[in-house]
């Protein structure tokens, strides 16, 4: 089992992370965001925290323990503070330029920690002989593993039951002069179970599921009671040969020696790596984000 943090970053860092709460910044702009995993005190003062940040999100709600989208909530911002801002991501001869924006649940358009990911496939992907691999993004959200996975070369098919989260992607897309990302407003698991029946194929499969969602037809997602069919079926999609499969969770609180089982059940696995991600802080105490497991052939 592996511990990865994403090294490539100069536009994020973690400055701090306790009392339930984590400072981050995000290129020119600091921001205070609710984070439930972080249980210990704080290591610098609430007046730093509050000298440094530029907005705050405060969700209202009763448990802290347990966060999902549904809840009241809000940005308290500065007057220097803007709506939404880019920032830049490098990795050998990856430059990606990203669009962020404070969202009414609290997020801001990208996951740092993915960055791990987002090496994995541009390196994966140009290791590749195929001329146009495919490449599927399922629970795609604004599209920073698609660009990266275009940037490299690959036919790249995004798949999100968000309306909004597509159009998020798309600007991602011109962002960095790609065109021809292939937009999917669909069910993952209904496209996926459409796709097997059609015979299509991927050289590379990834998913960051939630532990609960709606598709655009109110198609209900349970991640603990669908995942494994999910991952049966997308085994099914993968080439034999110049293939990767990645699976991301965070929300759920499940090892990642769940994710190895399920995928043991369906891969015939050969080159894997799984674990936990985590963000790198400047105080000294890292922050968990989550477990991957990543196959590849």
């Amino acid at each position: 089992m592996k511990l990865l943090h994403p090294s490539s970053w100069k536009d994020y860092e973690l400055i701090d992370a306790g009392d339930f709460e984590k400072l981050e910044r995000f290129g020119k702009y600091t921001l205070i965001r609710p984070e439930p995993q972080a249980i210990w005190p704080k290591s610098l003062s609430d007046a730093d925290w509050k000298k440094m940040a530029h907005a705050k999100f405060v969700r209202e709600q009763t448990d802290k323990f347990r966060y999902t989208d549904d809840v009241k909530g809000g940005w308290s911002k500065g007057k220097d503070m803007p709506e939404s801002w880019q920032v830049n991501y490098q990795y050998n001869d990856l430059t990606l330029t990203l669009r962020l924006a404070l969202t009414g649940f609290g997020h801001v358009g990208i996951f740092p920690e993915q960055g791990s990911n987002w090496n994995f496939i541009y390196d994966t992907v140009k290791s590749w002989s195929a001329k146009q691999p495919k490449v599927l993004n399922l629970f795609a959200y604004t599209g920073a593993a698609s660009v990266v996975a275009r940037s490299a070369g690959a036919d790249v098919i995004h798949c999100d039951a968000s309306r909004p989260g597509i159009n998020w992607a798309n600007q991602n897309m011109q962002l960095n002069n790609l065109k021809d990302i292939r937009w999917v407003y669909e069910d993952a698991f209904k496209f996926v179970k459409r796709e097997l029946k059609r015979g299509n194929r991927y050289n590379g499969i990834l998913m960051d599921p939630p532990p609960y969602g709606r598709g655009p037809e109110g198609e209900k997602w349970t991640l603990q009671e669908q995942l494994n069919e999910l991952i049966s079926m997308s085994s099914a999609l993968l080439e034999k040969k110049d293939y990767f499969f990645i699976l991301s969770t965070y929300a759920v609180g499940l090892s990642a020696v769940v994710g190895l089982n399920v995928a043991k059940s369906h891969f015939d696995i050969k080159d894997h790596e799984f674990g936990e991600f985590f963000l790198k802080s400047k105080q000294g105490k890292d922050l968990p984000m989550g477990t991957f497991l990543r196959l590849k052939g």
